[in-house]
């Protein structure tokens, strides 16, 4: 649920940085976004980032440099982020 929630924030965020926040290991990350991408979630960005940093908005702060993936909140993930528990 921290994932999503900080997900939900917006921003640009990479796998060591987001790991690092949530105390948890790059591998341990990566099962985790593919388990919320399974589960209806999180959905990767057409295409991802190669090739089109030239017309992205985030180019000039972006740390992925076009070689990560672009992992999205689905309309389900982001109603999930806003719970309150």
């Amino acid at each position: 649920m921290e994932l999503m929630r900080r997900l939900a924030q917006g921003g640009v965020h990479t796998t060591a940085s987001l790991a690092r926040e949530l105390g948890v290991s790059k591998g341990l990350l990566a099962s985790m976004t593919e388990d919320l991408a399974r589960l209806g979630y999180l959905q990767v960005m057409g295409g991802g980032c190669r090739g089109k940093c030239g017309a992205c908005s985030l180019a000039d702060s972006c740390s992925i440099g076009g070689l990560g993936s672009v992992w999205v909140l689905t309309e389900k993930g982001m109603r999930a982020a806003n719970k309150r528990c």
